[in-house]
């Protein structure tokens, strides 16, 4: 990965979250995880993410809320929000899509595939 991200992975499941974590870690990423969404946007004010990798099934905030949250507080600032979740029906992609969400990859998701997206590589909806 040529460029240096800071990435904001958000899963109430410690074990995928660590994952996801290590892989971006492993390309040279920045990475901070959260298992809920108010102590996700607690971290973000300080972090700064350029990318949020929000599951979408979580206790309390979802994720479709948390990342319209995200995007509020950076306010003019870019920030990509990936959806990365078991959920594949066409419903659960038209609420990613309309709360700004950049891309809505399902679980589990190829490590390349996920590298390529949040480096931007991917085409939005090249799924």
């Amino acid at each position: 990965m040529s460029e240096h991200f800071k990435v904001l992975c958000v899963d109430d499941n410690e074990d995928a979250a660590l994952a996801v974590a290590q892989l971006l870690e492993m390309a040279g990423c920045e990475v901070v995880v959260c298992a809920d969404g108010s102590s996700a946007l607690d971290v973000a004010r300080e972090f700064r993410p350029d990318v949020c990798v929000l599951d979408l099934r979580m206790p309390g905030m979802d994720g479709n809320e948390l990342a319209a949250r995200l995007q509020e507080q950076a306010g003019d600032r870019p920030l990509r929000c990936i959806a990365l979740t078991a959920l594949w029906d066409i419903e659960a992609q038209h609420q990613t899509h309309n709360v700004g969400f950049a891309e809505h990859l399902v679980k589990p998701v190829e490590p390349d595939r996920l590298l390529d997206v949040i480096t931007g590589q991917c085409p939005v909806g090249g799924g």
